[in-house]
């Protein structure tokens, strides 16, 4: 069965850092892009990172230099650390995985930030 299960989500003060793990099973992580996205009350999932399978990163403007979004195939683990965070990081963060026209999704994890 394929899964992907995120975790690492919690209640956090601005300034504050977490760190969100989602780890695969039932498909061959490696040859998967994964991404993070987010989706706050009332507003529309937006993006934040994304990794592909050969490690190249990208970021949403809104968390370049505050987010990492790394992978550990051995693992089949993709992580997103997220530092000096504010309010408006406030959200559901979900992990992705697409390889191809496969998409999949977790169901993920809460992170709120109080000011």
């Amino acid at each position: 069965q394929v899964q992907l299960v995120e975790s690492g989500g919690g209640l956090v003060q601005a300034g504050g850092s977490l760190r969100l793990s989602c780890a695969a099973s039932g498909l061959s992580f490696s040859v998967y892009a994964m991404a993070w996205y987010r989706q706050a009350p009332g507003k529309e999932r937006e993006l934040v990172a994304t990794i592909t399978r050969s490690g190249s990163t990208n970021y949403a403007d809104s968390v370049k230099g505050r987010c990492t979004i790394a992978r550990d195939n051995a693992k089949t683990t993709v992580y997103l650390q997220m530092n000096s965070l504010k309010p408006d990081d406030t959200a559901r963060y979900y992990c992705k995985a697409t390889y191809l026209s496969t998409n999949l999704w977790g169901r993920g994890t809460q992170v709120t930030v109080s000011s």
